[in-house]
């Protein structure tokens, strides 16, 4: 008898598992909506908290963009020393603006803005809020009549709309330039050629569709970082674990959206050449 009890309940929770993580999803998107519905309302309405917004854009900005030009200098290394050396085997050494620009803006640029955003501001944002809710601000919040999403979210939602692109143009910007440079003093590359590939097969559309990734990525981030802040539980430890899901989290569903993304443009978006 009570062996199968035990099998009953390991069976059902693979079930426990998956309606926990539904109504996961549902709280997030339900945060997400109300958070972008307050802010449009109470931008039209002139009541939108612009200071906290402003505060959270200057500190978005602040711990995400150096470590953003750190990360791309290496990167555009790595993708110019691979891409260079296969296209010096191939004799297609004129082609290696093109394959080592385009890998750093189509791929390289929103994953590495995705991953600086989840390391760096999400991280921020979760430890943030996870202190306010243990410390019952959040609960005072709410028994004042104010809600969270409109006066804690929807500031930050606006800020990483903000800074996600400016990222995101950062690395690009880093990481072609490092690119050249490698490419030109290393390899022996000529100036002309890698700046002519790199024109002849990117377009505008590579540029909108990195910076759209981009913003996708930072609502990400952001929503999920809220919330798990503002699910902490348990003190200390629960800010440390919410913050810890936070990143591994956004993490993941950044790497998922960008593998959707990536085969919806292919399907839908035809290469340039020449």
């Amino acid at each position: 008898m009570a062996l199968n009890i035990l099998e009953q309940a390991r069976g059902a929770r693979p079930i426990r598992q998956a309606r926990a993580a539904v109504a996961t999803l549902g709280r997030l998107i339900d945060l997400v909506v109300s958070s972008l519905v307050w802010g449009v309302r109470d931008a039209v309405r002139g009541s939108f908290p612009w200071g906290e917004a402003g505060r959270q854009t200057t500190f978005f900005a602040g711990v995400a963009a150096l470590p953003a030009a750190l990360v791309a200098i290496p990167f555009g290394v790595i993708i110019s020393v691979q891409v260079g050396s296969l296209t010096g085997q191939i004799g297609a050494s004129s082609m290696a603006g093109a394959a080592g620009a385009l890998g750093v803006l189509r791929q390289g640029a929103p994953i590495a803005t995705a991953l600086l955003l989840g390391g760096a501001v999400g991280s921020a944002v979760a430890a943030d809020l996870g202190a306010r809710t243990v410390r019952d601000e959040i609960d005072a919040m709410r028994t004042m009549g104010i809600d969270p999403a409109r006066r804690v979210i929807a500031p930050r939602l606006l800020a990483v709309l903000i800074v996600a692109p400016l990222i995101c143009i950062e690395i690009i910007f880093v990481g072609v330039a490092t690119g050249y440079f490698v490419n030109v003093a290393f390899q022996g590359g000529a100036a002309g050629s890698y700046i002519g590939s790199f024109g002849e097969f990117a377009g505008l559309v590579d540029l909108w569709a990195a910076l759209a990734k981009a913003e996708i990525f930072g609502i990400v981030v952001v929503a999920i970082a809220c919330q798990r802040g503002l699910e902490a539980k348990g003190g200390p430890r629960g800010v440390a674990d919410a913050v810890n899901a936070a990143v591994v989290l956004s993490v993941v569903v950044s790497f998922v959206l960008n593998l959707a993304a990536t085969q919806l443009l292919s399907m839908f978006v035809t290469n340039r050449i020449g």
